[in-house]
């Protein structure tokens, strides 16, 4: 227990999250001037700086998860702080992929939004709280909470690559058909593994609610929630499979998508 006191006021003298944020301000910073000059050079600057700042939100999500003796989501703020992470793990992966600055301008815009927003709602008391009886199980927090967290965390990625396609296309000249074409192919995978996930999130979901209430289904508003982002992300796959629209409409629909789980 003396461990677990000296880890929490270690954790809250360095606040690995709020320097997380900062410095996901810089990389975003060098991201967009990197666009302008410098791209090569201001480019890597940027994409090291980004997994400096992706490596103190792991630590900090690590410790949490050390502290409270918990996987890392368990309340409103952790999942804030998840969502991010695991939105910025998977544009870490997009920008090793395509090297053009896109995956590290959205890891940064949405680690600083997640976790300022995580920020916000660590004001109004403890984060760190106990568990209620009938959700006090660890399994179902490291499987269903985890993999339906994910799926989030890529769904608002995808809707924030649909606003850097919709805003470099709309304000500058810098959407060439090469550029339109990676963000596109970024979007359609990111969007087939949030459905993925957010799917396999919700089923697991009702097997939990399942054992603990005695009830697959009860259309309580966080069940109608997640069948709303899952019924968007198929969707939006459905369309692009109907070919009904092409890459201004897909980043139109992710951009909603946005809103459907932010809602």
């Amino acid at each position: 227990r003396w461990n677990s006191i000296r880890s929490e006021y270690i954790f809250n003298y360095f606040s690995p999250f709020y320097l997380s944020l900062t410095i996901y301000v810089l990389v975003f910073i060098l991201v967009c001037i990197s666009w302008l000059v410098w791209l090569d050079t201001l480019g890597r600057a940027a994409y090291w700086l980004l997994i400096l700042a992706f490596s103190v939100h792991t630590l900090g999500l690590l410790a949490r998860i050390f502290i409270q003796g918990r996987p890392p989501v368990t309340n409103l703020y952790s999942s804030a702080v998840f969502v991010g992470w695991g939105a910025v793990l998977f544009s870490v992966i997009l920008e090793r992929i395509y090297r053009n600055g896109i995956g590290s301008a959205v890891a940064a815009l949405l680690g600083f939004c997640t976790l300022l927003i995580a920020h916000h709602l660590g004001g109004s008391g403890d984060t760190l709280e106990m568990m209620q009886a009938v959700l006090d199980s660890n399994f179902w927090l490291a499987t269903h909470v985890v993999t339906v967290t994910l799926g989030y965390s890529a769904t608002f990625l995808a809707g924030f690559l649909g606003l850097i396609y919709i805003c470099r296309g709309l304000l500058t000249k810098s959407l060439d058909n090469s550029t339109a074409l990676a963000i596109y192919r970024m979007v359609y995978g990111t969007v087939c593994f949030a459905l993925l996930f957010s799917f396999v999130g919700t089923v697991l979901g009702g097997i939990w609610a399942d054992q603990s209430w005695g009830r697959f289904w009860g259309w309580d508003p966080k069940e109608n929630g997640a069948l709303l982002i899952v019924i968007w992300n198929a969707l939006v796959i459905h369309a692009i499979w109907g070919k009904m629209i092409l890459q201004r409409g897909l980043m139109i629909l992710v951009v909603i998508g946005n809103i459907i789980t932010s809602w």
